[in-house]
């Protein structure tokens, strides 16, 4: 018997996000966009394991969040 759980997450970008988070994703995850919210289902045999998987996944999208955010802020290139 399979876990699952689906998570659904809201960001100003959520296309973005969700290409910054697909490298990353297994065979077990499948994510979708749904206007402002990210959409992803995860599948995993154990507890434990989609345990871990969602903890990764989490990690992710702070990750991706943060480093959107930081482009948006920091648009000037010039190093003068």
């Amino acid at each position: 018997m399979s876990r699952r759980a689906t998570l659904r997450t809201t960001h100003d970008d959520a296309d973005i996000v969700a290409g910054a988070l697909e490298p990353d994703n297994t065979e077990s995850m499948h994510s979708r966009v749904e206007g402002d919210e990210l959409v992803t289902t995860i599948e995993r045999d154990s507890t434990g394991g989609l345990h871990a998987t969602v903890d990764d996944y989490v990690v992710n999208v702070t990750v991706a969040e943060t480093v959107i955010e930081a482009t948006r802020t920091h648009t000037d290139t010039n190093h003068e």
